[in-house]
Parts: structure tokens; C-alpha cells; sequence
């Protein structure tokens, strides 16, 4: 064989190996956007469990609080219904997601300002323990989303950048949306006493 051909041979080995080393690679940094949305929705699924414990143990000492405790119970039912699928899901689809999630957060909010009313309800073991549960719970929300944003940054600039952006292009990798700030977010919260 001639010189030239073993050279565009060699060149072609090259580019196969790269090919395929950027399309595994792409396919690990899929996986791991799925896996972070995976921890995601963990953490949103423990706070909807706690949830129904809460609102038990608030109903015992609020029981005229009624509307409260409803708007949490179809808050959470509203958050649970909603499924999102990462690798298809569209920034409207995302903010339609964190919109019901916000809803969580609010109503919970409301329910736990009652809950100040109700000076044996503040110090009953059940909800204090309950109360700590959900601080843990939206401090992991924060991180997990934190670290799906990590995660989806990394894959978005991998597809875009070039020469990996033809693998991705080829193989359909497309960009992944990712968690931004609600509306209002900027605007600390009113505290009164």
C-alpha cells in the first residue's frame, strides 16, 4: 500500500475514535442531566409526602382554618400531577412545573403563619418535627436544582461546542432547560410580627 493511503486511513481512525469518544461522552452528560432530574424530583416528591402529616396535625388545633388547609392540599395534588420529562421538556414546560412548585411553597407558607397563631400547635412535638422536615427538605430542593442547573449547563455547552456540536447534531442531542428564578424571587419577603 502506498504511503498516502495508510496516512488517510490513519486520518480516518482518528476521526472515528474521536467520533466516537464525543458521542459517548455526550451520552454520559445525558445521562447525568436525567439522573440530577431524577434527584429533583425526589425532593419534591419527600416535601409532597410530608404534606398530608402536616396538614393532619394542623387540622387538630385549626379546624376553622379550613380554606388554608385546602388551598395545601390542592396545591400539593396540582404539583403532583404534573410530570416533566427532561429530555423533552421545554422552557415553557419548566416554568409551567416551578409555577405549580411556587403554589407548594406559598401554601405552605400560609399554613405554617397559622400555625404562629396557635401557641399550642407551635409547640406540639408532631408539627415541630414536621416543620424541621420541610426546612430540610426545601434547603435539599435548592441544592438538587443547584446542581441540575450544574449539570445541564455542562451538557448545553458540550452540544454547542464545536466539533461536538455535529455529533450532536447528528445524534439529536438537543439543549436542556433549566431552572430559573420565579417571578418576584428578587423581592425579599415581608417578615411582621
Amino acid at each position: 500500500m502506498k504511503k498516502s493511503t495508510w496516512i488517510i486511513l490513519g486520518v480516518i481512525a482518528v476521526v472515528v475514535i474521536w467520533a466516537i469518544g464525543s458521542y459517548n461522552g455526550l451520552v454520559t452528560k445525558d445521562e447525568k442531566v436525567s439522573e440530577a432530574w431524577a434527584n429533583v424530583e425526589t425532593v419534591y416528591q419527600r416535601r409532597a409526602d410530608l404534606i398530608p402529616n402536616l396538614v393532619s396535625t394542623v387540622k387538630g388545633y385549626a379546624a376553622h382554618e379550613q380554606e388554608t388547609l385546602q388551598s395545601v392540599v390542592k396545591a400539593r395534588a396540582n404539583a403532583t400531577n404534573i410530570t416533566l420529562d427532561p429530555t423533552t421538556a421545554t422552557a415553557e414546560d419548566m416554568k409551567r412545573y416551578m409555577a405549580a412548585q411556587q403554589e407548594v411553597g406559598s401554601a405552605l407558607g400560609r399554613l405554617i403563619a397559622i400555625a404562629e397563631s396557635y401557641p399550642d400547635l407551635k409547640a406540639n412535638q408532631n408539627f415541630l418535627e414536621l416543620q424541621k422536615q420541610l426546612e430540610g427538605t426545601e434547603n435539599r430542593i435548592s441544592t438538587e436544582r443547584r446542581k441540575y442547573n450544574e449539570t445541564v449547563k455542562s451538557f448545553n455547552a458540550s452540544i454547542r461546542r464545536f466539533p461536538t456540536n455535529l455529533i450532536a447534531g447528528m445524534f439529536g442531542f438537543e439543549k436542556r432547560s433549566m431552572f430559573e428564578a420565579q417571578e418576584g424571587a428578587e423581592v425579599a419577603p415581608v417578615v411582621e410580627f
